[in-house]
């Protein structure tokens, strides 16, 4: 029912307001979730939640990361051109004005890259999944640089998010990963019988894209995303605050600083250690 609600709403949702637009994209997806029994939680509150534009660099596990990521923060997705042949999903992305590249090709990657920068410059909120394919979530794999290359030419900040699937007890769980031969159906199965799947994100500082070339930049991103999974593997016993898209944080405010450290020291101490061992070497 609520994908046919989705349907509907993709024939006229091109012709909405980007606000608009924004809107109706959080709220769908955060209902998605809901049915799919997914829960999202968040620690660190970065920038881009507080309205700021700009590339958004997350590690890429599964198909549900575009929906999980726009359950928070409402954005533009660049995707493999096969990701528009994938039955209904592909049709609803494309109407959510996914931006599809045709990998391989020179003149895709300059094409898609200056429809970026102007989007970018324009203040929306674009997103990218530079290690170009998913992964099981255990290891991070290479960062491409090519598509880091709008931020600067656009000059806005990159928005590097740690995704992490767990299960209720705190485990890394491979419920939701999509990767070798796996259909979508097969996915979609495996999902609706888990009991719960958890999603965490690590929203890590912006970084400042002025006086850096993209492969440092991918090197910036990689490194910050790498430690924030880290951190969130040692701190999976740790309580993480629920996602609520409809409801106001304010009430939460006193709280959120206290919870926020508790991430933050783990973040930057394995980040420090990380840069010692590399000294040391």
């Amino acid at each position: 029912m609520h994908l046919g609600y989705g349907l509907l709403l993709a024939i006229v949702y091109p012709g909405f307001g980007l606000k608009y637009r924004q809107r109706i994209l959080q709220r769908w997806s955060a209902r998605l979730l809901s049915v799919l029994n997914i829960r999202v939680t968040f620690v660190a509150k970065g920038e881009i939640q507080d309205g700021h534009s700009g590339l958004i660099v997350s590690n890429h596990i599964s198909w549900l990361d575009v929906f999980v990521l726009n359950s928070v923060i409402p954005m533009r997705f660049v995707a493999k051109s096969e990701v528009r042949q994938w039955p209904v999903i592909g049709w609803l992305c494309a109407r959510a004005q996914t931006l599809f590249i045709e990998r391989g090709k020179v003149r895709s990657a300059a094409r898609i890259n200056a429809s970026m920068a102007e989007l970018l410059q324009q203040g929306e909120s674009l997103a990218v999944f530079p290690e170009g394919t998913t992964t099981d979530g255990t290891q991070l794999a290479h960062f491409h640089s090519s598509l880091l290359q709008p931020a600067i030419d656009a000059n806005v900040p990159l928005h590097p998010i740690a995704i992490r699937y767990q299960n209720a007890g705190g485990e890394r769980s491979q419920t939701a990963s999509y990767i070798d031969d796996v259909s979508l159906g097969e996915s979609l199965w495996r999902i609706l019988c888990a009991a719960q799947l958890e999603v965490r994100l690590l929203l890590t500082p912006a970084l400042d894209v002025r006086n850096v070339d993209r492969r440092e930049l991918a090197r910036q991103a990689h490194q910050q995303i790498d430690t924030a999974l880290e951190a969130m593997q040692l701190s999976a016993a740790l309580p993480a605050r629920q996602y609520e898209p409809m409801q106001s944080t304010h009430k939460r405010a006193g709280a959120e600083p206290h919870f926020q450290s508790l991430y933050c020291v783990l973040l930057y101490t394995t980040l420090a250690y990380k840069q010692q061992h590399r000294a040391g070497e």
